[in-house]
């Protein structure tokens, strides 16, 4: 038994988060990021305008940055590791470097890369993504290969748990799903704001772009087991391979989620912005228990109130 750490993804930021993490962190988060970065991390997420922020180079490095800091906060106060971590999407940069496979400093770098290069594949052609409702895997595939089979792109992009699958293609598509989805048995078909389709064939050129900076890091063995979005297991070997298959492969969150629990986690901690990856954890494992770290005051909480059966806080 034991506890899996678990971050978000895009579309998790918002103005004015990480407001306590700035003036505790400032090593993390303060000159040496914009210096990374090239663009103030404070100002972007405690200012904004929302526009900014949400921008996908933008969006990518602040989430990782906040979430990363929570982390730190919440690690110093348990007795144990984690035995299992994983991240949705551009989460699992975070995972990993909770894990040590990369340092806070790289994976600030690879994260800048991944963002300006999915905004760049993403600007090459009107894309998008939505969410199908009440929909299993094999209904939006179905849907996904009625479309292609009439020359379009439609894919499945998001397994995120039963009853939450997202598909992503060029608008064009998207619309064609949202007027055809019930004719295929789709429930209803709600488009996302997001700024293209990530995780699909058309995150090819970013995924060419990332292969050539990832191959450049070094990394480092893991702490603990990092699961894979592209697979659905713990990472191996290869990670690089993994991140750079994750920007065109769909997102198997439900079953990294259900394999963790198969392998004795029961408490699952969401660690960043928001508390998304705890709904999908309570949607997709029976029993689980679920606890968000948002801010400094959730992480003691948290390691607090886990410290009964992590072995204490210290």
């Amino acid at each position: 038994m034991g506890y899996a750490v678990l971050f978000p993804g895009q579309g998790s930021q918002m103005v004015g988060m990480g407001a306590d993490v700035f003036d505790a962190r400032p090593d993390l988060l303060g000159e040496a990021a914009d210096a990374v970065l090239g663009w103030s991390l404070r100002t972007t997420c405690l200012d904004g305008p929302d526009e900014s922020l949400t921008r996908t180079e933008r969006a990518q490095p602040a989430l990782y940055a906040v979430s990363f800091a929570l982390w730190e906060a919440f690690r110093w106060r348990m007795a144990t590791d984690p035995i299992a971590a994983a991240g949705h999407s551009l989460g699992e940069y975070t995972a990993l470097a909770a894990a040590g496979v990369f340092s806070y400093d790289v994976a600030l770098r690879l994260v800048a890369a991944r963002g300006a290069a999915m905004a760049e594949a993403a600007d090459r052609r009107p894309s998008g993504m939505a969410a199908l409702v009440g929909a299993d895997a094999a209904a939006a595939e179905a849907l996904c290969e009625r479309r292609r089979a009439d020359g379009g792109g439609l894919w499945i992009a998001n397994l995120n748990a039963p009853g939450q699958v997202v598909v992503a293609g060029g608008d064009d598509d998207i619309g064609w799903a949202v007027a055809e989805g019930r004719k295929h048995g789709i429930r209803r078909v709600i488009p996302l704001r997001v700024a293209g389709a990530f995780h699909s064939p058309l995150m090819e050129p970013a995924a060419r772009r990332l292969h050539a900076v990832l191959g450049a890091v070094e990394s480092g063995s893991p702490a603990f087991a990092v699961w894979s979005n592209a697979t659905g297991l713990p990472h191996g070997e290869d990670v690089i391979g993994g991140l750079v298959g994750q920007l065109t492969a769909p997102v198997r969150f439900a079953e990294s989620l259900q394999a963790m629990a198969a392998a004795g986690v029961r408490q699952f901690v969401h660690i960043g912005p928001g508390d998304v990856t705890a709904g999908l954890a309570r949607r997709s494992v029976q029993e689980a228990e679920t606890y968000v770290v948002s801010s400094l005051e959730e992480a003691a909480a948290v390691a607090e109130r886990l410290g009964a059966t992590t072995g204490g806080a210290r």
